[in-house]
């Protein structure tokens, strides 16, 4: 048990979260138990301005399955991909929401920064009532503040986040209902449960605040199954997908596979192809959707190579590829395990 008075004087140079010392938090900053240390400013310059080349990009794709219309409510479970980290969850008549983007950057201005390349998949009006945001994290490519402040207008819809995360937006989204948990916390919404879990990541929205809000796998329980989404992690031995394993069964887990070159940069924070395949494996989901590749560039890969590398390393396991799919912007995962449509 922490000393309180060591708590609360540390407490005030965090500007987000005041909670008591655990295993992965100082009193200050949360931290990856036992994890690989993230790469510090040195690193980062040595990534920038280094020999690792960077892939160009097209300036803009536009996926063949555009356009995507939902359907109000689904009794059983449809997801979609809107792009990036975003998708459209909806399962026993609740639509929600993973890490909502439909901005044109991924940064805190709309003048510079990554741009988005591929148009979401499905336009903003055309949403079905959300009731559910799940918000992993507040890196700006997970934690967009126009899209979050559009939802809070049109569909003022719960949101649930890892621990820090509340006191930001509602800074920044006023009247937003919002509630922030710990890893291990289970978080009943309608006929669903939301699971809160450790992933190998971090957070910071600038310069001074790095790790001062915590990071979190999510598995939504419901009645047609488990789902695991899981916004950005790195592999860490594999210890984000053991630890979900306790829930039971998964139906679907929704894994990053991009963002993941150069490997001694990246490997920390953001798994790659290979490693999200044996995640699948190891956390037992009857099937997979990859996500966070290929709408804004945020690291060296060609845009690509995420899915061309998931295709063999799903073909170096024998696992058949329509279990596990990057799924393009607009495409619709089919729960009867028959691959996409859309």
């Amino acid at each position: 048990m922490a000393q309180p008075r060591i708590r609360r004087a540390l407490s005030r140079a965090n500007p987000y979260y005041d909670g008591p010392v655990s295993d992965h938090f100082d009193g200050r900053r949360f931290h990856n138990p036992g994890g690989h240390p993230l790469n510090g400013f040195s690193a980062l310059l040595r990534w920038q301005f280094g020999k690792d080349t960077r892939a160009r990009w097209p300036q803009q794709v536009t996926s063949p399955h555009q356009g995507t219309r939902p359907e109000a409510r689904v009794d059983d479970l449809r997801v979609t991909m809107v792009g990036h980290a975003t998708l459209l969850i909806q399962t026993a008549g609740i639509n929600i929401l993973t890490d909502p983007h439909w901005s044109e950057r991924a940064s805190p201005v709309q003048f510079a920064g990554p741009k988005r390349v591929t148009q979401p998949g499905i336009a903003f009006d055309d949403l079905p009532k959300i009731d559910l945001v799940l918000l992993s994290h507040n890196h700006y490519d997970h934690l967009d503040t126009i899209t979050l402040r559009r939802l809070q207008a049109a569909h003022t819809p719960q949101v649930i986040t890892p621990l820090g995360n509340d006191t930001l937006l509602r800074r920044l989204v006023p009247g937003i209902r919002v509630s922030a948990h710990d890893w291990g916390a289970a978080v009943p919404t309608g006929p669903l449960t939301v699971h809160l879990d450790p992933c190998h990541h971090w957070s910071a929205r600038g310069t001074r605040d790095r790790a001062m809000a915590l990071w979190a796998s999510m598995t939504i329980e419901g009645p047609a199954g488990r789902i695991l989404f899981i916004g950005d992690t790195g592999f860490d031995r594999g210890r984000p997908y053991e630890v979900v394993r306790r829930h039971g069964p998964l139906r679907l887990a929704i894994l990053p596979v991009g963002a993941y070159e150069p490997r001694w940069f990246m490997s920390p924070q953001h798994q790659d192809p290979a490693e999200a395949v044996e995640g699948f494996l190891r956390c037992g989901a009857e099937a997979a959707i990859g996500h966070h590749w290929g709408t804004f560039q945020l690291t060296n890969e060609e845009r690509e190579a995420p899915p061309q590398a998931l295709a063999a390393a799903l073909a170096a396991r024998g696992i058949a590829p329509e279990r596990f799919r990057a799924l393009h912007a607009g495409e619709v995962w089919n729960p009867a395990g028959q691959g996409a449509a859309g």
